[in-house]
This record gives structure tokens, C-alpha cells and sequence, in this order.
């Protein structure tokens, strides 16, 4: 890839990135409307939730509530998938080669760990709920690891964490509703 062609890519994925996030966070208050189209609701609504990027959508408390409508581990596996796919957007700014957050504490020790082990760093913060998985994301993207390896990666973490919500909501609400 030419330098040109490169510099093209990073400004084509940072307006996808601007654009997709601020799309979605303009609809936030009427994405859980989504879940009542069953698994596909669910993938879209995780999707929607994790593609912004640094702005908040709703989710998880989806999750947790499909999981007593629905299987639980299909909804995590939908969610996760959704999930994981959203997070592209996180990755693509950082290959856009926005710094809105490299010249933070929590990029630089974000950056340092996902040098040293960035498969280990992405799963450990995609299957905990935190606000910085974002800044991983653009990190990954930054550093160039390889697409694959981070949607795998994220994909495992995320099924972890979908897994807990879904059969947690299953559990809650089963039992007392």
C-alpha cells in the first residue's frame, strides 16, 4: 500500500468512525426498541452499543434482560458476535491514526501492555465491563495488530462477558419475576 493510499484508508475509516459514533449516540434512547426482533434485535443493539467510540450506548442491561425472554447462550453468542463486530469501530480509529487519546496515562499503559501481550490485554478487558476497552481497541489499531487476532481475541472475552449477563438476567428474572 502506497503512502497516499494509506493516508486515504486512515481518513476513510476516521469518517466511518466519526460518523457511525455519532449516529448511534443520536439514537440511543430508542435502541432497546431493537430487542423485540428477537436475535437479530440483539445483535444489532450489541453492534450498535459497541461501535461508538469514547460516546455511551446502552447494552449490557439488555443482555441481562434477553436472558430470561430468551436462551441465554444463544443471546450471548448473538450479543458477543454483535459485540465484537462494533468494537471494529475502536480498532479502525486507532488505524486512522487519531491521537484524541494517545497522549493519555491510560493509552500509554494500555499501549505498553498490548506490546507485551496484546492478545492477553484485549480478552482481559473485553470480558470486564470498563470504559476502556475503547482506548485498547484504538490502541490495537495504532499498533497494528493483526484484525483477525484482535476480533478473536475480543470475540472470547465479550462471549465471556455476554454469557454472565444473559444467564444472570435468566436467573434474576426467572426467579423472581
Amino acid at each position: 500500500m502506497t503512502k497516499k493510499q494509506l493516508t486515504l484508508a486512515r481518513v476513510v475509516a476516521a469518517l466511518i468512525v466519526i460518523g457511525l459514533s455519532v449516529f448511534i449516540y443520536s439514537m440511543r434512547d430508542r435502541a432497546e426498541e431493537l430487542a423485540i426482533y428477537g436475535y437479530p434485535g440483539i445483535f444489532i443493539l450489541a453492534f450498535m452499543s459497541y461501535a461508538t467510540v469514547l460516546l455511551p450506548a446502552p447494552g449490557l442491561w439488555v443482555i441481562f434482560t434477553m436472558g430470561a425472554v430468551f436462551n441465554p447462550l444463544a443471546v450471548a453468542l448473538v450479543a458477543s458476535t454483535g459485540a465484537t463486530l462494533g468494537e471494529i469501530s475502536g480498532y479502525l480509529a486507532g488505524f486512522s491514526g487519531q491521537v484524541v487519546v494517545e497522549r493519555t496515562d491510560i493509552y500509554d499503559r494500555l499501549a505498553l501492555w498490548m506490546r507485551s501481550n496484546g492478545p492477553l490485554t484485549i480478552f482481559l478487558l473485553s470480558v470486564i465491563p470498563n470504559p476502556f476497552f475503547d482506548i485498547a481497541g484504538v490502541a490495537a489499531g495504532m499498533l497494528k495488530m493483526r484484525l483477525p487476532a484482535f476480533l478473536f481475541w475480543c470475540w472470547l472475552g465479550e462471549t465471556g462477558k455476554m454469557l454472565l449477563f444473559a444467564y444472570a438476567g435468566s436467573g434474576f428474572l426467572n426467579r423472581f419475576f
